[in-house]
């Protein structure tokens, strides 16, 4: 408790700063993954989506970014073996805050798309370790956790296969794609709205005391999905096109068509990623703050609008300093994106969020995204992809954990022996 009292202008400074720069790491690698399927299908440019993230993923952070958050994240470690000396939980979730945002700055220099919530996993692993040993570690959770690694991208990928594969069908293989795609083209804006409203509704409304039933939030998403073919009609019915040209033109003005859908879709998607993922930055800090308050181990932690706004601005700031290294990835060295394949590979990782987030899976945002980008890929053939980048993407996902332990645990001990 004297530890906690002596220093806690210290520990104040450090959680904020480290709560920051972690938040600042999110932007630059999770959300990037959100936005690099439309930048890669040249729907948008970098900078308008640095400009379009930035308003979306803040307003999502701030205004629906969580009334209250789990104190020991994803139930790694039971917080209440470190009621008998709360500050070293406060050493830990700092470490975690530092080992987190430190993994996520080496993974976005290489442009590899990593999980930020396994990277928190990791270093809160890496600190019950530290800490009070083996023992305190829910290994059952973890082994869940590994089993996301192949379950995430696996079903973003098929999801995405089968979506590329019908608008080949119903549009590509005609007689006359732009007429096709006039035709089909509000009912893929439909699914648009529909899922990532779900998306919004489950993952964000819930964070500002907003509690919708099942029934009434699947009648918005559907209402909201309606008024976006609406918009999607008329966008398309303004775009005269010459249907008589050679089929390539056919090929380019369907694209063309599909740009307003990419846009739409990475909008919404920011908006919810800023909702949901602020959380990871944010949470390990709440649970400083708390444990300095109150100088115990809190069931709770409690999120401020102050704190919100913290992550919400390390987000915009990582996004628009080093988010373009992860965009190219995912939009670019994966597999080449077009709007019709960047629209599958976007609503393909929206639709399997909230399905695993229905059925209480654990599995990472980002995996399920890249395995979307993957999945776009295979529908035109293995030759269509990069393994060697894919190669790299693996790698980095498989050492994210142990490496945020790790680096956890070193600033665990380093804090201890300064402080302890």
């Amino acid at each position: 408790m004297e530890i906690i009292e002596q220093h806690s202008t210290i520990f104040y400074v450090l959680a904020f700063a480290f709560g920051l720069y972690l938040c600042w790491g999110i932007g630059a690698n999770d959300v990037a993954n959100a936005m690099g399927t439309s930048v890669g299908s040249g729907a948008i440019t970098v900078r308008q989506a640095l400009i379009l993230a930035a308003i979306m993923e803040f307003a999502g952070a701030y205004l629906a970014g969580g009334a209250v958050t789990a104190t020991i994240s994803k139930g790694i470690i039971d917080g209440r073996l470190f009621e008998p000396a709360p500050h070293l939980l406060l050493f830990g979730m700092i470490g975690a805050l530092l080992a987190a945002g430190i993994w996520l700055m080496i993974a976005t220099m290489r442009g590899w798309p990593v999980s930020a919530t396994h990277s928190i996993i990791g270093g809160v692993c890496g600190v019950g370790v530290a800490a009070l040993g083996f023992e305190a570690v829910n290994w059952d959770k973890m082994t869940e956790i590994v089993a996301s690694w192949f379950i995430s991208p696996l079903l973003g990928g098929v999801v995405a296969w089968a979506l590329t594969l019908s608008i080949r069908k119903l549009i590509f293989n005609t007689e006359n794609p732009i007429a096709q795609a006039r035709k089909w083209g509000p009912m893929y804006a439909f699914l648009v709205g529909w899922i990532v409203a779900l998306v919004t509704i489950t993952r964000g409304l819930r964070h500002v005391n907003i509690l919708l039933s099942d029934y009434e939030g699947q009648f918005l998403s559907v209402a909201i999905g309606v008024l976006l073919a609406i918009a999607a009609r008329l966008m398309m019915n303004r775009i005269q096109l010459d249907e008589m040209d050679d089929r390539d033109f056919h090929y380019a003005s369907v694209e063309k068509l599909f740009i307003p859908l990419m846009v739409f879709t990475g909008a919404a998607m920011a908006f919810a990623h800023g909702s949901n993922d602020v959380a990871n930055g944010i949470g390990p800090l709440a649970t400083v703050v708390q444990i300095i308050e109150t100088k115990s181990v809190p069931a709770e932690s409690a999120v401020t609008p102050f704190m919100l706004f913290i992550g919400g601005v390390g987000i915009v700031a990582g996004l628009a300093t080093y988010g373009y290294k992860v965009m190219a990835t995912m939009g670019h060295r994966i597999t080449e994106l077009t709007p019709t394949r960047g629209y599958s590979a976007t609503v393909a990782a929206s639709f399997v969020t909230v399905a695993a987030s229905g059925m209480g899976l654990p599995v990472s945002t980002t995996h399920i995204a890249v395995g979307a980008v993957m999945g776009v890929g295979i529908a035109r053939g293995i030759g269509a992809l990069d393994l060697r980048v894919i190669g790299g993407i693996l790698l980095s996902w498989l050492i994210t954990v142990p490496v945020g332990a790790i680096l956890a645990a070193i600033t665990f001990y380093i804090l201890r022996a300064i402080f302890g």
